[in-house]
């Protein structure tokens, strides 16, 4: 199994805006993110020290299910799964956008 490294852009999808995501970031400096399904915790790490210009001190990452979508009886079907990623950044560093 070869290790490719893969750009860091591309492993960090976008951040998630939520009010759960908002207060873990202002109080204990912990940042979420969409990340590719197949991402592993030290690629995501790389790629958040890269993008954002920070300190990482740990990662942790979850699947979030699908969830069911359709009308009815109509059209039945799924939400795609996804894969969150929450990171902790040293004391005194920040992540420009999540902040308000």
């Amino acid at each position: 199994m070869t290790s490719i490294r893969r750009d860091p852009s591309n492993i960090v999808i976008r951040p998630v805006l939520t009010e759960k995501s908002a207060k873990l970031a202002a109080e204990l400096n912990q940042y979420t993110f969409k990340v590719r399904l197949d991402a592993t915790k030290p690629e995501i790490r790389r790629a958040v020290e890269k993008l954002f210009n920070v300190d990482v001190e740990w990662v942790n990452v979850m699947i979030v299910k699908g969830k069911p979508r359709g009308m009815r009886w109509l059209s039945r079907g799924r939400t795609a799964r996804w894969k969150k990623a929450i990171v902790k950044v040293k004391d005194g560093q920040k992540i420009d956008i999540f902040e308000v």
